[in-house]
């Protein structure tokens, strides 16, 4: 497994911790540096990983809205939260990480779903991803507290 894909992993991890203990995105890194500091069986938290969970915090307005109107007949609550929290993930990597080219980001997204998550979860996520990567730079809608995606 590569360096990125372990910080995929880790940051699905933390964003999944967040959430089932009711905290917002990203309140857990510290914790998570700690342990791996002091424990190494713990799993470390690469940069990538904060890069992501940061990321995702940062757009999750915009990311949420836009797994929303595309993932059709499901609410964001009603999702697994591996799923959801990989197709935010996923969205930001394509939306706003133009170092990761759009077939690895939503392949690494499905490849964790088909690892972690339900059996019709790997179609799911590509389903969803691959709108966002068909949308492209249009796909995120405003959000006046979050910078805009890039362009290309």
């Amino acid at each position: 497994m590569s360096a990125r894909s372990k910080a995929r992993k880790r940051a699905l991890d933390v964003l999944f911790e967040c959430e089932a203990r009711g905290l917002p995105i990203g309140a857990t890194l510290d914790a998570r540096r700690a342990d791996a500091s002091s424990d190494p069986r713990s799993p470390a938290v690469a940069p990538y990983t904060e890069e992501l969970v940061h990321g995702v915090a940062d757009h999750l307005e915009q990311i949420d809205a836009l797994i929303a109107r595309l993932a059709q007949g499901w609410d964001l609550d009603r999702m697994p939260a591996v799923d959801r929290n990989l197709l935010r993930i996923g969205a930001y990597e394509v939306l706003w990480r133009d170092d990761v080219p759009n077939a690895v980001a939503v392949s690494e997204a499905v490849e964790l779903a088909t690892d972690l998550s339900t059996e019709e979860s790997p179609a799911f996520v590509n389903g969803v991803l691959a709108q966002v990567v068909a949308e492209g730079r249009t796909a995120a809608p405003a959000d006046e507290h979050a910078e805009d995606p890039p362009t290309a």
